[in-house]
């Protein structure tokens, strides 16, 4: 009785055991770097590309195509965003950014539901050929234009705009600033509440409006999978095409749909990277995004809101490497409780092999976290990669994955 009760609360709180070490660590002066407001809000701004392209695969693979070209298609989004956003203004490029992954997804979908080309190859080569396209069309493009070069645009005219909400984080009322409530108890330094507040503060403080909008997508997607009829039926083409059919819903539309959608989700993402960050194309920008994206999608488990808390712990872990590199070092008892903590997990479950390597894991960040003081710089850059490889080997999910992802359809066939 005891052993299962005990089963019952590892399986509960496993997921926010890193959460609340965070918490701990960061009341180290070392490492305070871990929870505040500047690691929060820059976590923010990098978590959005990860999870609209995660959010993009989450689309197309609900109709049942698997989509690895979501990289490609984010640097269409760079690319088209870049210049409708030099060309006609920022928000303008927003929306071209988005057409730019579109017709890269559009293409996705005609090569691998009318022409049965494998999902695996077409991504391959969507990602080769835009990475190809966006070079070509950059020097078509700007070939004249000052402060232009073959892998760089000129920077986009006009601005997406940031808020800085009034007396909550101190934003502006009529040119006069206004008290900032969530700084001053950021400043109290009080276990938790700070640390809250600093969360509250990252997310209300200097964000763009292309942020808010981003984020708004996360319940959107929620609505129309889940809550519409065009979302059922996007589903149920991914798990039972042939059912589907015979009820009348047309397959290869809805296919089409979702790839297409993945595609604007995934130029999106691309476009955010130059309109809300560098301001300019730069040649290997999305710098692996896309596949994160994927990873995401896997670490939320085809949630929408899953994947959000996917692509913020990489958003987390990027902000820290950027910010502090002296706190990363604090990641590494983090690691090694969590994973010692996962190790009891999977020893109750009787998976006594993942159970060992846990454990064997675990030991090695201890001991690399008390035989040292900080992180070479080498694996600092490294450290979102590592931190969402760890995640996404070692959490015990149940990832439901559609029933027909990734079979060739043909109409009418029965299988």
């Amino acid at each position: 009785m005891t052993k299962n009760i005990f089963r019952s609360l590892l399986n509960r709180y496993i997921v926010i055991t890193p959460i609340l070490l965070v918490l701990i660590v960061a009341q180290m002066e070392e490492y305070s770097q871990l929870t505040t407001s500047g690691t929060f809000g820059a976590a923010i701004r990098l978590a959005i590309p990860i999870m609209l392209a995660g959010l993009g695969g989450l689309f197309s693979e609900k109709t049942g195509v698997v989509n690895i070209g979501l990289e490609g298609m984010m640097i269409m989004g760079t690319w088209f965003g870049a210049w409708g956003g030099f060309t006609f203004g920022a928000w303008q490029g927003v929306f071209i950014g988005m057409l730019g992954g579109a017709l890269f997804g559009l293409i996705h979908a005609i090569a691998t539901v009318s022409f049965q080309v494998d999902h695996i190859v077409s991504g391959v080569a969507i990602n080769i050929l835009a990475a190809g396209v966006a070079r070509f069309l950059n020097v078509i493009a700007f070939e004249d234009i000052a402060f232009a070069s073959s892998t760089a645009s000129p920077r986009i005219t006009g601005d997406i705009g940031r808020l800085t909400v009034p007396y909550l984080a101190g934003g502006e009322i009529n040119g006069q600033e206004t008290t900032n409530l969530f700084g001053f108890i950021e400043n109290l330094n009080v276990f938790l509440i700070s640390d809250f507040a600093g969360l509250v503060l990252g997310f209300l403080s200097n964000i763009s409006y292309l942020t808010i909008f981003a984020l708004a997508i996360v319940p959107l997607s929620v609505l129309i999978l889940w809550k519409t009829p065009i979302g059922l039926q996007m589903r149920s083409v991914g798990e039972y095409p042939t059912g589907s059919e015979s009820l009348g819903v047309n397959v290869y539309l809805m296919k089409y749909i979702g790839v297409t959608i993945s595609g604007a989700l995934s130029g999106l993402a691309g476009a955010y990277l130059v309109i809300a960050g560098t301001g300019i194309y730069l040649e290997g920008q999305t710098g692996g995004r896309g596949f994160i994206g994927l990873a995401s999608m896997l670490f939320g488990n085809y949630k929408p809101f899953g994947i959000l808390m996917g692509s913020g712990l990489f958003g987390f872990a990027d902000a820290l490497q950027l910010r502090s590199p002296k706190a990363v070092h604090g990641l590494l008892i983090i690691i090694a409780i969590f994973l010692f903590v996962l190790a009891i997990k999977t020893l109750f479950e009787k998976k006594y092999i993942p159970s060992l390597i846990s454990l064997l894991l675990s030991s090695g960040f201890l001991i690399w976290f008390l035989n040292s003081e900080s992180i070479p710089n080498q694996f600092v850059y490294f450290t979102p990669h590592i931190t969402t490889l760890i995640v996404l080997s070692f959490a015990n999910q149940r990832i439901k994955l559609p029933e027909k992802i990734g079979v060739p359809y043909k109409k009418g066939e029965l299988n």
